[in-house]
């Protein structure tokens, strides 16, 4: 489960990235590169037809904890927003980091690495969002793995599930098409395409 990652990338450039100027509502500075839960991130979402970039915080709220990554698809708690094309939404990412989920030998400790996409400075989780009373909200997705886990370049260090990427040919599909069209797009990231640290 990915509960950190970085953005390291003007609004500007992000905005350029993905065709897609500030909401003047919720257009709010990100101090840090980085996002974790419940803080401030950018999405990039649908809005009467273009693409919008809005500052939301990271997490449906759930019992006082935000819930950062959607693996159920069927689940009522994120169905409404699968369902709801409108409340789909790209993540923009440079990187993201999972934990090892065995201790190193050399240490007993966990150690974090960090996953990027070469040809991709910037790229896209497969995100959902929804209105709340203060600050919108988002999650975005993650999947298994097809066959064994340890094959995959995020498999091998985190083999329960690993975030959504889309390629940028898919961003519209993700935002607009029906649900089973779109989740379609819900599989692993081809592992020669991205690189770890």
């Amino acid at each position: 489960m990915c509960n950190l990652y970085n953005l390291r990338a003007s609004r500007e450039e992000v905005n350029r990235h993905f065709k897609a100027p500030d909401d003047p509502r919720f257009a709010a500075r990100i101090e840090k590169d980085y996002v974790a839960p419940g803080k401030p991130g950018l999405a990039v979402r649908e809005k009467e037809g273009a693409r919008v970039t809005s500052t939301m915080l990271w997490g449906f709220p759930f019992h006082g904890k935000p819930v950062t990554n959607v693996r159920n698809y069927t689940s009522p708690f994120w169905k409404s927003a699968l369902v709801n094309a409108e409340q789909r939404c790209l993540v923009p990412v440079t990187e993201f980091q999972e934990w090892s989920d065995a201790p190193m030998p050399e240490t007993g400790k966990r150690r974090a690495f960090w996953f990027r996409v070469p040809s991709e400075p910037i790229f896209a989780f497969a995100g959902i969002w929804r209105p709340t009373e203060g600050d919108p909200v988002f999650s975005f997705l993650t999947c298994g793995y097809d066959g064994d886990p340890s094959a995959h370049i995020v498999g091998a260090v985190h083999p329960k599930a690993c975030p959504v990427i889309l390629h940028p040919e898919d961003y519209d599909r993700w935002l607009r098409a029906d649900l089973d069209d779109a989740l379609s797009l819900a599989v692993t990231f081809p592992s020669q395409l991205m690189a770890m640290s």
